[in-house]
């Protein structure tokens, strides 16, 4: 027997494949399909022991027939939930509606612009009378307008009516017309501006009450109805404001004035007091 040639396949493994035996057709060199021999058939079913569940009744998805039912039953807190940290993330049910927004304070405030009518323009009229008088014998004082005295007419007369310190009391006295009178007509610090005309009115109300003897509440020489009026406006612009016709319109004074202006009165009437004492002195009403 020969030896077999290296690499030659041998004569037992013709025929075959990796897959299994090749089929003969009969024809030489017709090579056929492992499947061939096979006939496709229908798997059969395996046997589990028991029928397949097909229904939800079968597979037993009824919550009371589940095993241990009552133990998985949710036990409910009893005590109040507890509020989520600061970097919890909130459901969109769970977020709280938001607070409801401010009133419009511009608003607000021309509804009671609305509700005040008039009153603005009442006090506007008033301030501008009353600031235009001062004005006008600030002036005539001052430059000699409207047939004033002037000036150094104002110290004599003042010296001639027993005022001490001329050369002060007279630049007090103007400053306190003309700048006073201003602020009033313009509405701007109102409470220290009708401050300053009151106290300048009361020291000419007690100069000339003081010239005769008796009250002088009348018209004519020596008369103090005039700056008895102008007192009297004076106060009523410091203690009702200057209104909404007026610089002093976004303050508190000027539509609710409270204690700072009754402050301010007092102090009016003492400063007049005290300089009518230095500047002056006597008792007005003796004449």
């Amino acid at each position: 027997m020969t030896e077999k040639s290296k690499g030659a396949p041998d004569s037992g493994d013709a025929g075959r494949s990796p897959a299994g035996p090749i089929p003969q057709t009969g024809a030489v060199g017709n090579v056929g399909s492992p499947m061939d021999q096979h006939v496709t058939q229908e798997f059969a079913r395996p046997n589990l022991g028991k029928e397949v569940p097909r229904t939800d009744d079968e597979l037993g998805l009824d919550p009371d027939d589940l095993p241990n039912a009552e133990a998985r039953t949710e036990v409910l807190p009893t005590t109040a939930p507890q509020p989520p940290a600061d970097d919890a993330t909130y459901s969109y049910a769970s977020i709280p509606p938001a607070a409801n927004a401010p009133a419009d304070p511009d608003r607000l405030r021309r509804n009671r612009d609305d509700r005040r009518g008039t009153l603005d323009f009442g006090l506007f009229v008033l301030r501008l009378v009353v600031g235009a008088t001062f004005v006008y014998h600030g002036v005539q004082k001052l430059f000699g307008w409207f047939h004033g005295p002037g000036f150094d007419g104002t110290k004599d007369f003042l010296t001639q009516g027993g005022w001490e310190h001329a050369s002060l009391a007279a630049p007090l006295l103007i400053a306190g017309e003309i700048g006073g009178g201003i602020l009033l007509v313009l509405g701007l610090a109102t409470p220290l501006a009708a401050g300053a005309v009151l106290a300048v009115i009361l020291d000419a109300w007690a100069f000339k009450q003081g010239m005769y003897p008796g009250f002088q509440y009348k018209a004519g020489p020596g008369a103090v109805e005039l700056e008895s009026v102008l007192a009297g406006t004076a106060v009523a612009v410091l203690l009702t404001g200057p209104g909404r016709w007026s610089l002093d319109r976004g303050r508190g004074w000027a539509t609710r004035p409270s204690w700072g202006s009754l402050l301010i009165l007092v102090l009016a009437v003492a400063a007049a007091a005290l300089t009518w004492w230095y500047l002056h002195g006597g008792n007005p009403l003796a004449g």
